[in-house]
């Protein structure tokens, strides 16, 4: 039994070495036929690292020629069975560049999308690569619209798109979160925009309601921590917010304290405007007491009329 274990491991190490000797003979040699040869047959066997080292060194001989189409296309695909997503994807785009008319030339391009929807990162992360994914998809579609593939390449759209709104949703419910600390002022504002271009950006989303009423609420809150001289334009718009909302979501659980809100922002506006106006009429009073002042100085240009401020005695006498 243990010389019929060493005699298997033995016909093993001999076939391995046979077969290393094998290729380490064609990465030396210059028979570029029987390089191709190759190449394509450890492609077939899945052996996909060995078939690109191969297919790098014939395919820059054979560029050009009949042969060059199968080996750049295998090539490509080599590359994505090894799960090297972005090289794929660029030499799949490379092939149908070269080969627009080629039958492979439909598949290139959506492995092309594919392999890029593949690397696209999760939605916490940069989505960068995700919105090259989605143009690369878009340019599939508009190339290939009665593909087989077209229904499969929506849905890596719609997938994606999940993705940016995922990301969206949570970058908006952070500056929401940051607005419970110490220095809020500049995350409500960051809150207001967040959120009204989220609505703008994903009109059908099932969060749309949520941040709609966190608009108003932030807003409200934002508008009685302005400047006096902000704070009137900024309530009006708090009220427009919750407005709208009202009228968008007549029925949302939200409505009370929506309806809360609303008069909270009213009543601080209203006394806001008070103030404003008491104030108005005491610029007006003074105003008018410099103008009379002045007017008197024009008319007795002799007398003086200041007093000193440290005396209070009239400085003529």
């Amino acid at each position: 039994m243990k010389n019929t274990i060493k005699h298997i491991l033995l016909l093993a190490m001999v076939v391995s070495l046979g077969a290393c000797g094998k290729f380490y003979k064609l990465e030396k040699s210059t028979n570029w036929d029987e390089v191709y040869t190759a190449a394509n047959e450890y492609y077939e066997k899945e052996e996909y690292n060995k078939a690109i080292i191969l297919y790098d060194k014939v395919l820059p001989v054979i560029r050009g020629s009949e042969k060059s189409e199968l080996a750049q296309f295998n090539y490509a695909y080599a590359h994505f069975r090894l799960k090297r997503y972005i090289e794929a994807a660029s030499y799949f785009n490379t092939f149908y560049e070269s080969y627009s008319r080629s039958p492979l030339a439909e598949e290139s391009l959506f492995m092309h999308a594919y392999s890029l929807y593949l690397d696209a990162p999760d939605y916490n992360l940069d989505q960068q690569s995700s919105r090259e994914a989605v143009s690369a998809i878009q340019q599939f579609i508009n190339r290939f619209p009665q593909s087989d593939s077209y229904e499969r390449a929506m849905g890596m759209i719609d997938n994606l798109q999940s993705r940016f709104e995922k990301k969206a949703y949570e970058e908006a419910s952070m500056y929401y979160r940051l607005t419970e600390g110490l220095f809020p002022g500049q995350f409500y504002l960051a809150c207001i925009v967040n959120f009204q271009n989220f609505a703008k950006s994903y009109p059908n989303s099932e969060h749309n309601e949520e941040l709609a009423y966190k608009l108003v609420e932030v807003s409200s809150a934002y508008a009685e921590r302005s400047v006096f001289s902000k704070k009137e334009e900024r309530l009006n718009q708090a009220l427009e917010f919750g407005d709208e909302f009202q009228r968008k979501y007549p029925k949302s659980e939200y409505n009370n304290d929506i309806s809360s809100l609303i008069t909270q922002t009213q009543e601080e506006l209203d006394a806001h405007q008070k103030t404003k106006k008491q104030y108005d009429e005491l610029r007006k009073l003074e105003q008018e007491a410099r103008e009379k002042q002045e007017q008197k100085e024009k008319e007795n240009p002799d007398l003086e009329q200041a007093v000193t401020p440290e005396t209070g005695v009239n400085s003529n006498k």
